[in-house]
């Protein structure tokens, strides 16, 4: 990886200085005019008539609104250069509601020094001193002044600041571009919404890909500077990561840092728990017990092939196991749940800061336009065919739920269900393999079995459990998309909400099942050597005296470890090989017959060429990755007190690994507004209130918290000296229903062996039933989860309530400044009204009301072609979604 990496770096320098010297490496051939998309195809020697006219259609609407285009042909590839003039950008900006930045306006420096003055703190200045380390280079990426933003408006056009960076940077150029692409027709008499936009042409082979390119310039900083593992801990440019991916993409990143830097203090806590186990790994009553030389013979874990065995057989996992099951299990427990809570609402806090300094305060997805897909799919649905003939407004059709919707969604969720189900009988048939193992004489048939069944055995199972999700989370993830094409999901936002809730209530259960398992299920339902509980012939699995917890940890390390390792590695190495590859086939003509196919990066769109497409949903996996590893630490952390920890080393190297992927691999993304994360927070909160019962019900079912307490309440023991023989019942061995093939075993004299329950002696009046004090310990489990659950919703409430969504000096900075506003644009208006009454009234001449009308027209043809619909004009006044 790392000589690919300096490989790849030398490459980005070679072509860094040649774009150094060419003034045409991103611009027209008059040098002057930017390159701000790209269209590439294929040109054959056998030409598809069909695929030339419906080019020259879509190019031709390009240029009506506005667009100019210039063709390039690069040995047989054609490349198409559009370049959006001010003019356009300014009307799509208005269309779009676009919030661009004003001019200084009158009193707004008061509002931002009295703002600024309250962060120049003693403390403030400390801090910043104190980690001078991590800041940015203010030279390469420079503070911005604050500035108020307001949607574009042409009538207000000269109070807008057009030389502020942020004005129609290239995110922005981009998202405009881009809409008015995927609004374009392409068959003319016929338009309708199936022969709509740009991608219907990729998906017909009549483009090959449709890109916007990155500069180089911006893209060498941050690599230098963000995309570089050696600046990791350094803060990451937002600012400057919104203005080049647009402000969905910086929001991830935004999340990811703050998620990060979040994970430090759970991790030092975590560190200074798990030192306390080994403080005092001398003090815990269980381990000692057990190693001291503890002779009793415990019953054997299988029917016929497995042998009696000695309880100091288990020292080394009962010493470990204390490591986790200590005192301070519970007192954790609780810190993890209130982290939980203040993270999320100090994210919320934070990501307003961040969305008002961007300028995309009060923005929603009320407003989204629909898919170019779903207008396809709506005009080719024959149920809808009468509606969309009486359709005069120019709106898309409303489609009704049950009659149309119904069917889509429910057959997709119904598959969802089917590969949950899939998912659970892949890991019960692990499960089955490891209890059908247990009584496999050839494999545990010698002297350390014990040894091998609590440490060996889980871990094998651990790695099988890995491999097993790893592949249905691949094959599912291919199947959610094309459920999700199948449904009428109206805007991309309910397209990517409706896709990430398939897949993460999937990935829930296929990445948590296991984990839920061995915390609930394992050891609780076995019954006794002479009654057990079977599942298919086989008995279940038991627990090592000292509990679960110890191979909870294990199965928690490998599936949350061996996930990161994967997703590195498919994130990094598989893209690394698809570019090289891809490059390597054009640059050579690997996979042409011909080789005037061969096709050298010269110039910047050449060499976009070669790098993977960014699709509008790549962050989906981004997101995933971490909210699995967000309920990993949540639910399970517990049980293993490091898991913030690894989870904080991996952050910290996944988003620098994710920058260079954005930057290296990939194609430049068109720019997508965003206010938050999404559908993401909510699973979050979802997932931290399972979290708490999660919490609860291992502390009371899978530690010996509870049974200690109710030992020292009942028994005159505080050293809990003899805790050990309370937890263990015995049994007569004349009694087993299937008797051990113990052969030469010096096991053979037995009469009595003990086993981990709470049930009678066999001299007792009721041998091997429940007695009181099982009840009683059961009764205070319950009591523990209800007390434990309520106290901690409590305090999560508390919190969520002190901490409000969006800090008190922002919401009256946004008052003040939309007051100040308010009042400039009276202001401006009053102004205009009076240079207006100063000036006669005259009669337009004839000409210029025809260039008026004109001008109006193609006004009329954008609301018809936005609609994917024909429309009159006289329905210009119709407002549309």
């Amino acid at each position: 990886m790392l000589l690919m990496y300096k490989a790849f770096s030398s490459l980005c320098r070679e072509d860094y200085e040649h774009c150094a010297t060419n003034n045409t490496y991103r611009r027209f051939n008059d040098r002057e005019r930017s390159v701000d998309f790209v269209l590439a195809y294929h040109v054959n020697k056998q030409q598809d008539e069909v695929a030339i006219r419906k080019r020259q259609i879509f190019e031709a609407n390009l240029m009506r609104e506005g667009l100019q285009l210039e063709h390039e042909q690069v040995q047989l590839m054609h490349f198409i250069k559009l370049h959006a003039p001010a003019e356009v950008l300014q009307r799509y900006a208005e269309i779009l509601k676009i919030k661009m930045p004003l001019k200084c306006i009158p009193g707004q420096e008061q509002i931002i020094e009295e703002t600024t003055h309250e962060f120049k703190t003693c403390l403030s200045r400390l801090c910043r001193s104190m980690f001078s380390s991590v800041q940015l280079n203010t030279e390469l990426f420079p503070e911005r002044a604050p500035r108020i933003h307001m949607e574009f408006a042409d009538k207000y056009a000269e109070l807008y600041d057009k030389q502020h960076p942020n004005y129609f940077d290239a995110s922005t150029r981009y998202t405009i571009i881009n809409f008015i692409l995927q609004r374009q027709h392409f068959v003319m008499g016929e338009e309708t919404a199936d022969n709509l936009g740009v991608e219907k042409l990729i998906n017909d082979g009549v483009y090959q890909c449709a890109y916007t390119l990155h500069d180089e310039v911006d893209r060498s900083r941050l690599l230098k500077e963000w995309a570089n593992i050696g600046k990791w801990k350094n803060l990451q440019p937002l600012d400057h990561i919104k203005d080049y991916f647009g402000a969905k993409v910086a929001l991830y990143f935004a999340w990811l840092g703050f998620y990060t830097q979040m994970l430090i203090p759970v991790s030092v806590l975590g560190i200074l728990f798990f030192l306390y186990g080994f403080v005092t790994w001398n003090s815990d009553p269980i381990s000692q017990d057990i190693c001291n030389g503890n002779e009793t013979v415990m019953c054997p874990q299988c029917d016929r092939d497995c042998n009696y065995w000695r309880l100091n057989e288990t020292c080394t996992s009962a010493r470990f196991n204390y490591l986790i099951d200590n005192s301070m299990t519970v007192f954790f427990a609780l810190v993890m749940a209130i982290w939980a809570v203040v993270y999320l609402e100090l994210w919320k806090r934070y990501s307003a800061g961040l969305v008002h300094r961007w300028g995309l305060t009060g923005f929603t997805h009320h407003a989204e336009h629909p898919r170019p897909q779903y207008l396809a799919k709506v005009s080719n649905s024959k149920r809808l065919k009468a509606k969309l003939q009486g359709n005069k407004s120019g709106l898309d059709p409303d489609v009704p739920f049950w009659s149309i919707k119904f069917l889509p969604n429910f057959t997709s969720f119904s598959i969802m269900v089917l590969f949950m189900c899939i998912s659970i009988i892949a890991i019960s048939s692990i499960i089955i393999y490891r209890m059908a193992q247990r009584a496999s004489n050839s494999i545990l048939g010698n002297e350390n079995s014990m040894t091998y069944k609590i440490l060996v055995m889980p871990m094998t199972a651990g790695f099988l459990d890995l491999i097993v999700i790893s592949i249905l989370d691949m094959v599912y993830r291919m199947l959610a998309v094309k459920l999700t094409n199948y449904e009428y999901c109206r805007t991309q936002t309910e397209y990517d909400e409706s896709l990430t809730i398939k897949n993460y209530v999937f990935e829930f259960v296929n990445y948590y099942s296991s984990l839920f398992y061995i915390a609930f299920l394992k050891g609780k339902f076995v019954g006794y050597p002479a009654k057990y509980n079977r599942i298919l012939g086989f008995r279940q699995e038991e627990c090592n005296p000292g509990g679960c917890l110890m191979e909870l940890c294990m199965q928690l390390i490998i599936i949350m470890v061996g996930k990161q390792a994967v997703n590195a590695i498919v994130e990094m190495l598989i893209p690394y090989l698809m570019r090289t590859f891809k490059e390597f086939s054009y640059r050579y003509g690997w996979m042409k017959e011909d080789s005037e196919q061969k096709l050298v990066p010269h110039n910047q769109y050449t060499e976009d060429f070669h790098l993977l497409p960014a699709e509008n949903n790549s962050l989906y996996a981004e997101y995933l990755e971490m909210v699995v590893q967000y309920g990993f630490i949540t639910l399970f952390s517990l049980a293993f007190p490091l898991a913030p920890l690894l989870a904080l080393i991996n952050n910290v190297m996944e988003v620098r690994l994710d920058a260079i992927k954005m930057l290296r691999f990939l194609r430049r993304p068109v720019g997508m507004r965003a206010h938050d994360i999404g559908v993401w927070h909510n699973i979050m909160i979802v997932v931290t209130r399972i979290a708490v019962a999660s919490s609860a019900m291992i502390i009371a079912f899978s530690t010996n918290l509870i049974p200690k307490l109710v030992y020292r309440a009942t028994h005159d023991d505080p050293e809990l000296s003899n805790y050990l023989n309370f937890t263990l019942a015995t049994f007569y061995t004349k009694d087993f229903q299937v008797q051990p093939l113990l052969l030469d075993s010096s096991y053979s004299n037995i009469t009595e062996c003990r086993y981990t329950e709470f049930r009678n002696n066999p001299w007792e009046q009721q041998p091997y039933k429940r007695p009181m004090i099982y009840w009683k310990i059961l009764t205070a489990r319950l009591a523990f989860i209800v007390v434990y659950q309520n106290i901690i919703t409590m305090l999560q409430g508390i919190l969520t309530w002190a901490v409000p969504d969006v800090s008190g000096r922002l919401l009256k900075r946004i008052k003040r400044e939309n007051f100040l506003l308010r009042e400039h644009i009276i202001e401006f208006e009053k102004q205009r009204a009076a240079a207006q009454a100063q000036t006669p009234q005259k009669q337009q001449p004839l000409q210029q009301q025809t260039q008026l009308a004109s001008k109006a027209e193609p006004e009329v043809t954008l609301r018809q072609r936005l609609n994917g619909h024909e429309s009159s004009v006289a329905d210009t006044n119709t407002s549309y979604v």
